[in-house]
């Protein structure tokens, strides 16, 4: 019994420690990201520091006095700072609710069907048959149009654009994003006006660079601009932002766009187990995100199932809050 005490101290003990520093070296680290974008990039990985630090809490008990003390110091702290950056998701303002019965509803789809996708096919008869009323497609290519082509009941707008739209009615108008003045960038971002009994509504598709990329504010800054020219009322916002809620620069983004971000926590990345990251088994990451105006009210949030992308398809459900046009 003493023989096994001892290996496990001198064996379990300190890859138990690494995992609490690891846990709350990221945790605490990633607060910086209120003034720093570089440290904010691991406010994104918020749930691996919980994680880390609640499974070196949990090994802690395995050892007594001192030996348990210095795995359970750094380890509540990784817990504590995890829960300050993901706390405040759990408690902002998804926007109105409706009744699963509410009239006149919406369902809107974002997915990144992901260029290398091994089964287009397969996307589609998905999307055929959860019969969204709008989806919101990022990274189409080659294979995924010609795919589309034997699905002719899906109206495209933008059929060549990076980010695409799917609809069941034809839109009163479509277009790609256009340069902000002074830039030669352009986003990955489509905008579609569609209508129904309560009016034309305005919807806009985007897929944002990562958060290592020096993009990826530019294009956050582009779709600020894209939302205040919109009709607010009745705006709908679809994309693969690769930004997670937990990180600062979200729910400043979030508070700049001023429209109500209607999913909550859908882990929505990685649908699929990379040649090197064989080891992640479920999805950790939400960065697929839905946003509504103050005229729809969210029926219903839930995650697609695992088809041939690295993403999973984010559903989402809306009803109007205002009575429908005579």
């Amino acid at each position: 019994m003493r023989v096994a005490r001892v290996v496990l101290n001198l064996i379990a003990w300190p890859l138990s420690l690494a995992l609490a520093l690891a846990g709350a070296s990221g945790a605490v680290a990633a607060q910086w990201g209120r003034v720093s974008l570089d440290y904010d990039v691991l406010a994104h990985f918020a749930p691996v520091w919980l994680a880390a630090s609640a499974a070196a809490l949990i090994l802690g008990f395995l050892f007594k006095g001192w030996w348990r003390g210095a795995i359970w110091a750094p380890a509540l702290a990784g817990v504590a700072a995890s829960a300050v950056l993901i706390f405040p998701e759990f408690v902002r303002d998804v926007g109105p609710r409706a009744r699963a019965d509410a009239p006149g509803q919406v369902k809107v789809v974002q997915f990144n069907v992901w260029h290398h996708n091994p089964d287009p096919e397969a996307v589609l008869r998905w999307l055929d048959a959860e019969n969204p009323d709008i989806a919101v497609i990022s990274e189409n290519s080659a294979p995924f149009a010609a795919a589309l082509k034997s699905h002719p009941r899906w109206i495209v707008s933008c059929g060549r654009c990076e980010v695409l739209l799917l609809s069941r009615r034809a839109p009163l108008a479509a277009e790609p994003a256009r340069r902000r003045r002074g830039s030669e960038h352009v986003a990955p971002l489509t905008t579609a006006v569609f209508t129904d009994a309560g009016g034309p509504f305005t919807v806009i598709g985007v897929h944002n660079a990562w958060p290592t990329d020096a993009d990826q504010p530019m294009q956050e800054a582009r779709l600020a601009e894209a939302i205040a020219e919109a009709p607010r009322e009745r705006l709908i916002v679809a994309g693969d932002f690769n930004s997670t809620p937990w990180s600062f620069a979200r729910r400043r983004w979030d508070k700049a766009f001023g429209l109500p971000r209607r999913d909550r926590a859908v882990a929505t990345w990685p649908a699929r187990r990379y040649h090197r990251l064989r080891w992640l088994g479920a999805p950790f990451l939400a960065i697929d995100h839905i946003y509504a105006g103050p005229g729809w009210a969210t029926v219903e949030t839930h995650r697609g199932p695992r088809l041939s992308s690295d993403h999973y398809p984010l559903v989402v459900t809306l009803a109007p809050t205002l009575p429908a046009r005579r």
